[in-house]
Protein backbone atom coordinates (compact mmCIF):
# COMPACT_ATOMS: atom_id res chain seq x y z
CA UNK A 1 0.00 0.00 0.00
CA UNK A 2 1.33 3.63 -1.15
CA UNK A 3 0.61 5.84 2.13
CA UNK A 4 0.45 9.21 -0.17
CA UNK A 5 -0.78 10.09 -3.89
CA UNK A 6 0.06 13.10 -5.36
CA UNK A 7 -1.62 14.37 -8.38
CA UNK A 8 1.42 16.06 -10.28
CA UNK A 9 -1.62 17.25 -12.89
CA UNK A 10 -2.22 20.84 -14.09
CA UNK A 11 -5.79 21.44 -14.38
CA UNK A 12 -6.73 22.31 -17.65
CA UNK A 13 -8.27 26.27 -18.09
CA UNK A 14 -8.88 28.19 -20.38
CA UNK A 15 -6.32 30.40 -19.03
CA UNK A 16 -3.91 28.31 -20.89
CA UNK A 17 -3.36 29.43 -24.81
CA UNK A 18 -4.59 26.00 -26.63
CA UNK A 19 -7.75 25.42 -24.48
CA UNK A 20 -11.72 26.63 -25.21
CA UNK A 21 -14.42 24.98 -23.59
CA UNK A 22 -17.88 25.65 -24.73
CA UNK A 23 -21.33 24.27 -23.72
CA UNK A 24 -22.66 21.71 -25.51
CA UNK A 25 -25.30 20.48 -23.13
CA UNK A 26 -27.40 21.79 -20.30
CA UNK A 27 -28.97 19.98 -17.52
CA UNK A 28 -32.03 22.02 -18.08
CA UNK A 29 -32.10 21.74 -22.00
CA UNK A 30 -31.21 18.25 -22.50
CA UNK A 31 -31.12 16.35 -19.43
CA UNK A 32 -27.11 16.29 -18.78
CA UNK A 33 -24.61 18.91 -18.93
CA UNK A 34 -22.07 18.31 -20.95
CA UNK A 35 -18.79 20.66 -22.90
CA UNK A 36 -17.02 20.57 -26.08
CA UNK A 37 -13.59 20.91 -25.58
CA UNK A 38 -10.65 22.02 -28.00
CA UNK A 39 -7.36 21.24 -26.69
CA UNK A 40 -3.68 21.84 -27.99
CA UNK A 41 -2.23 18.41 -27.96
CA UNK A 42 0.97 19.72 -25.81
CA UNK A 43 -1.26 22.01 -23.67
CA UNK A 44 -0.80 21.93 -19.89
CA UNK A 45 0.73 18.65 -18.31
CA UNK A 46 1.29 16.15 -21.46
CA UNK A 47 3.59 13.89 -23.35
CA UNK A 48 5.13 14.01 -26.38
CA UNK A 49 5.09 11.20 -29.23
CA UNK A 50 8.35 11.18 -31.25
CA UNK A 51 6.42 11.84 -34.40
CA UNK A 52 5.96 15.22 -32.66
CA UNK A 53 9.74 16.56 -34.29
CA UNK A 54 9.40 13.50 -37.01
CA UNK A 55 12.55 11.74 -34.69
CA UNK A 56 10.42 8.16 -35.43
CA UNK A 57 6.90 7.65 -36.71
CA UNK A 58 5.87 6.27 -33.13
CA UNK A 59 2.42 7.75 -32.32
CA UNK A 60 0.90 8.52 -28.41
CA UNK A 61 -1.46 5.73 -29.26
CA UNK A 62 1.75 3.32 -29.79
CA UNK A 63 4.11 3.64 -27.34
CA UNK A 64 3.58 0.49 -24.66
CA UNK A 65 1.48 1.12 -21.78
CA UNK A 66 3.95 -1.21 -19.44
CA UNK A 67 6.14 2.61 -20.23
CA UNK A 68 3.75 4.99 -17.99
CA UNK A 69 4.30 3.42 -14.65
CA UNK A 70 7.61 3.70 -13.46
CA UNK A 71 9.96 3.95 -10.24
CA UNK A 72 11.10 7.99 -10.74
CA UNK A 73 13.92 9.71 -9.07
CA UNK A 74 13.10 13.06 -7.99
CA UNK A 75 16.08 15.56 -8.05
CA UNK A 76 15.41 19.09 -6.20
CA UNK A 77 16.80 22.38 -8.78
CA UNK A 78 14.69 24.71 -6.92
CA UNK A 79 17.47 26.38 -6.84
CA UNK A 80 17.94 26.64 -10.70
CA UNK A 81 17.63 30.62 -12.08
CA UNK A 82 15.47 31.87 -15.18
CA UNK A 83 16.33 30.59 -18.61
CA UNK A 84 19.60 28.74 -17.30
CA UNK A 85 20.89 25.23 -19.01
CA UNK A 86 20.92 22.12 -16.51
CA UNK A 87 24.04 20.44 -16.97
CA UNK A 88 24.99 16.76 -15.87
CA UNK A 89 26.88 18.07 -12.95
CA UNK A 90 23.34 18.87 -11.65
CA UNK A 91 22.43 15.18 -11.62
CA UNK A 92 25.40 14.19 -8.92
CA UNK A 93 22.79 13.35 -6.24
CA UNK A 94 21.45 10.65 -8.31
CA UNK A 95 24.14 9.55 -10.65
CA UNK A 96 25.06 6.52 -9.16
CA UNK A 97 21.12 5.31 -8.05
CA UNK A 98 19.39 6.22 -11.25
CA UNK A 99 18.73 3.38 -13.39
CA UNK A 100 18.30 1.84 -16.80
CA UNK A 101 14.23 2.17 -16.95
CA UNK A 102 13.88 4.30 -14.44
CA UNK A 103 12.13 7.74 -14.30
CA UNK A 104 13.99 11.21 -13.70
CA UNK A 105 11.97 13.90 -12.43
CA UNK A 106 13.20 16.87 -12.59
CA UNK A 107 12.12 19.81 -9.71
CA UNK A 108 12.73 23.07 -10.49
CA UNK A 109 9.77 24.76 -8.92
CA UNK A 110 8.51 26.35 -12.39
CA UNK A 111 5.26 25.30 -12.32
CA UNK A 112 4.24 28.33 -9.44
CA UNK A 113 5.52 30.23 -12.56
CA UNK A 114 2.22 29.50 -14.24
CA UNK A 115 0.11 32.39 -16.38
CA UNK A 116 3.33 34.81 -16.24
CA UNK A 117 5.72 35.39 -19.01
CA UNK A 118 7.94 33.81 -17.58
CA UNK A 119 6.49 30.42 -17.62
CA UNK A 120 6.77 29.78 -21.10
CA UNK A 121 9.39 32.52 -21.98
CA UNK A 122 12.09 32.12 -19.30
CA UNK A 123 12.49 28.47 -18.47
CA UNK A 124 15.19 26.63 -17.42
CA UNK A 125 16.08 23.75 -20.18
CA UNK A 126 17.76 20.62 -20.23
CA UNK A 127 21.56 21.17 -21.92
CA UNK A 128 22.71 19.08 -24.65
CA UNK A 129 24.72 17.43 -22.38
CA UNK A 130 22.27 16.43 -20.12
CA UNK A 131 20.43 15.00 -22.98
CA UNK A 132 23.32 12.71 -24.11
CA UNK A 133 23.73 11.77 -20.62
CA UNK A 134 19.88 10.60 -20.12
CA UNK A 135 20.07 8.87 -23.00
CA UNK A 136 23.44 6.77 -22.14
CA UNK A 137 21.73 6.07 -18.98
CA UNK A 138 18.93 4.68 -20.55
CA UNK A 139 16.31 6.71 -18.40
CA UNK A 140 12.68 5.73 -19.51
CA UNK A 141 11.09 8.86 -18.78
CA UNK A 142 11.84 12.47 -18.44
CA UNK A 143 9.46 14.44 -16.27
CA UNK A 144 9.71 18.46 -15.91
CA UNK A 145 7.77 21.32 -14.83
CA UNK A 146 7.99 24.14 -17.69
CA UNK A 147 5.93 23.86 -20.71
CA UNK A 148 8.80 22.01 -22.70
CA UNK A 149 12.69 20.30 -22.33
CA UNK A 150 14.14 23.28 -24.10
CA UNK A 151 13.66 26.95 -25.33
CA UNK A 152 10.54 27.10 -27.18
CA UNK A 153 11.76 30.18 -28.89
CA UNK A 154 14.81 28.67 -30.13
CA UNK A 155 13.46 26.50 -32.76
CA UNK A 156 17.16 24.80 -33.52
CA UNK A 157 17.58 24.26 -29.66
CA UNK A 158 14.10 22.78 -29.11
CA UNK A 159 14.40 20.62 -31.52
CA UNK A 160 17.90 19.34 -30.85
CA UNK A 161 17.05 18.32 -27.01
CA UNK A 162 13.65 16.77 -28.02
CA UNK A 163 15.50 14.88 -31.02
CA UNK A 164 18.62 14.24 -29.19
CA UNK A 165 16.01 12.25 -26.28
CA UNK A 166 13.35 11.14 -28.51
CA UNK A 167 16.13 8.91 -30.65
CA UNK A 168 17.41 7.46 -26.96
CA UNK A 169 13.85 6.30 -26.36
CA UNK A 170 13.11 8.62 -23.50
CA UNK A 171 9.39 9.78 -22.79
CA UNK A 172 9.22 13.44 -22.37
CA UNK A 173 5.86 14.94 -20.05
CA UNK A 174 6.12 18.43 -20.09
CA UNK A 175 4.23 20.83 -17.62
CA UNK A 176 4.08 19.07 -13.94
CA UNK A 177 2.99 20.34 -11.20
CA UNK A 178 2.95 19.73 -7.27
CA UNK A 179 6.15 18.82 -6.76
CA UNK A 180 6.95 20.40 -3.72
CA UNK A 181 4.37 18.05 -2.53
CA UNK A 182 6.77 15.09 -2.92
CA UNK A 183 8.78 13.79 -0.11
CA UNK A 184 10.56 11.31 -0.98
CA UNK A 185 14.02 10.70 -3.60
CA UNK A 186 11.90 7.93 -5.35
CA UNK A 187 8.40 7.48 -6.04
CA UNK A 188 6.24 5.37 -8.70
CA UNK A 189 4.88 7.50 -11.03
CA UNK A 190 1.89 7.13 -13.46
CA UNK A 191 2.07 9.39 -16.40
CA UNK A 192 -1.38 8.05 -18.83
CA UNK A 193 -1.76 10.62 -21.95
CA UNK A 194 -5.16 10.14 -23.75
CA UNK A 195 -4.86 7.93 -26.15
CA UNK A 196 -5.24 9.65 -29.37
CA UNK A 197 -4.91 8.09 -32.73
CA UNK A 198 -1.72 9.02 -34.71
CA UNK A 199 -1.15 11.75 -32.32
CA UNK A 200 1.64 13.53 -31.62
CA UNK A 201 1.20 14.10 -27.83
CA UNK A 202 -1.79 14.35 -26.03
CA UNK A 203 -2.31 15.39 -22.32
CA UNK A 204 -1.75 13.46 -19.49
CA UNK A 205 -2.51 12.30 -15.65
CA UNK A 206 0.30 11.81 -13.91
CA UNK A 207 0.40 11.04 -10.12
CA UNK A 208 2.93 9.95 -8.09
CA UNK A 209 2.85 7.34 -5.29
CA UNK A 210 5.10 6.97 -1.99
Amino acid sequence: MYEKIIDLTLSLSERMKGVAIETAKTLAEDGWNATTLHIYSHVGTHMDAPVHFEVTDQTIDQIPVERFVTEAWVLNLTHIQPSALITVADMDPITNKIGKGQSLILHTGWSKKLYTDAYRNKLPRVSKELAKWIGEKGIGLLGVEPPSVADVNNIKEVTEIHTILMKNDIIIVEGLTNLDQLTKEKVTLVALPLKVENGDGAPARVIAME
